[in-house]
């Protein structure tokens, strides 16, 4: 299993269920998670710099670190509390890759006319997330949508707390 990068982020940003089965089976798919991850952190960061290097820097360090987070939560509720079959690895790996639509994020940078894109690029993070964790975890869509629901609360949780 060698897909490219861009073909697999290709893939994941349309929603194809086999590119995130490959990936979620690939071990190898980790770097290029993490690559794509970082690509966001870096448009992230671009599209911050309208409210400054700290906005900036906000954008890039939450993109990496929400990543190793929500992963982290979707595994532990998913497995946990709904019997799913994944390992954090594959969440990891679909979750990266599932991420591309946050590329979208560099229009931030653009007065007026950058946040539209951003909503739209952040719903459809909400989407390929939503695909990502299904074939991760090898639910249907109830528990998925439970998985992400409760999964979300004790994020925000956490980040309310920290």
């Amino acid at each position: 299993m060698a897909g490219s990068l861009v073909d697999r982020m290709v893939g994941a940003a349309f929603l194809n269920v086999e590119t995130y089965e490959e990936v979620e089976h690939d071990e190898e798919a980790i770097a290029q998670a993490a690559t794509v991850v970082v690509l966001v952190a870096a448009a992230s960061a671009i599209g911050g710099l309208g409210a400054g290097v700290s906005g900036a820097i906000q954008g890039a360090v939450s993109s990496i670190v929400g990543w190793l987070a929500w992963a982290g939560i979707t595994y532990l509720v998913g497995t946990k509390l709904f019997g799913g079959t994944a390992t954090w690895g594959e969440l990891l790996r679909t979750l990266g890759f599932a991420s591309t639509p946050g590329l979208l994020m560099v229009f931030g940078i653009i007065p007026f006319l950058g946040w539209p894109v951003v909503v739209l690029g952040s719903l459809w993070g909400l989407a390929t997330g939503f695909v990502a964790v299904r074939q991760a975890l090898d639910f249907g869509n109830g528990k998925t949508f439970a998985t992400v629901l409760v999964g979300w609360l004790c994020f925000a949780v956490l980040n309310a707390l920290f």
